[in-house]
């Protein structure tokens, strides 16, 4: 297997992807699992055998979060989908009632206590179209709930490894928001967690001792604060576009990012060749595993 060097991304997967996004570490099989919204795939990547597989999607593939029977729950345009990887078979789980046309599912992650949570966006980035959105499981079966409104790219969203805090960015804004989050996946006191200069805040994701990383659109590099909102050092990166970052490997600290091409020029593209790749790098702090989704039914 492929070593890597500390805070030094290497590009494992130069594949030139319109929009990669959404980049998941399976500790099941060892594998990264990441989406290609605008090229509409979905990839697999196993470092260990340096084997890439690839299903194609019908829609825009936003986010791919995992299920405890080991399948997967997939974001598209206008839902969530269940993605059985051995038949390679997606199955509407439930279409989200946006009030609004011109409106996608955008980015998603798991609680610790199995809830969902993910955003929509505006298409044209103009409009305050965008939500939040959580979907939980009661004795009645899975729940859906908007939780918040009034975004144009709702981004993130990533949640503490104890569940206490939720953070989501508004990219176009340049600000991430954090809430407080109880046992029953209440939120409250939203407030200011970051606001951002050079770059616009993409994919959220926290480490084992709750700072959030995040990737910066436009901005060359990973963001990252401790829990208070301080800044650490951030990690440059040799491309703009930095959408998502995960933590796999065994020991979880091993850091896989996901980067786009989508929005450079012609000229921008010739001096960052590996737009688009996947790379990774070493980090001291390891990350946390992602909870599943507890089980699949219809919530439509």
């Amino acid at each position: 297997m492929m070593t890597f060097a500390f805070n030094q991304p290497h590009c494992v997967l130069d594949l030139k992807a319109k929009l990669g996004e959404g980049p998941l570490w399976s500790h099941r099989e060892e594998a990264l699992y990441f989406v290609d919204i605008l090229g509409q795939k979905l990839h697999r990547y196993h470092p260990g055998r340096e084997e890439l597989t690839g299903w194609d999607v019908a829609s825009h593939a936003a986010f791919i979060l995992p299920v405890n029977d080991g399948s997967f729950l997939v974001g598209q345009t206008e839902g969530l989908y269940h993605f059985v990887k051995e038949t390679g078979e997606f199955s509407l789980v439930c279409k989200i009632g946006n009030e609004e046309k011109g409106t996608r599912l955008n980015d998603g992650c798991v609680d610790p206590s199995g809830r969902v949570w993910f955003g929509t966006m505006d298409l044209g980035e103009e409009k305050e179209t965008g939500a939040v959105f959580c979907l939980g499981y009661c004795k009645a079966g899975p729940e859906l709930r908007c939780v918040d409104k009034g975004y144009i790219v709702s981004n993130g969203p990533a949640v503490s490894p104890d569940g206490r805090r939720l953070y989501v960015a508004d990219s176009p804004r340049q600000c991430i928001y954090i809430f407080d989050l109880d046992d029953l996946g209440n939120l409250s006191h939203k407030r200011v967690f970051a606001r951002f200069t050079n770059g616009y805040p993409d994919g959220l994701v926290t480490d084992s001792q709750g700072n959030l990383w995040c990737g910066v659109w436009g901005g060359g590099r990973i963001a990252r604060f401790r829990p208070d909102g301080k800044a650490l050092p951030p990690v440059p990166m040799p491309v703009s576009n930095v959408t998502k970052i995960c933590f796999g490997g065994a020991d979880y600290r091993t850091v896989y990012v996901t980067t786009a091409r989508n929005g450079l020029s012609e000229e921008e593209l010739r001096n960052e060749p590996q737009a688009g790749g996947v790379f990774a790098f070493r980090t001291g702090i390891p990350g946390w595993a992602s909870p599943g989704f507890p089980v699949m039914n219809d919530c439509s």
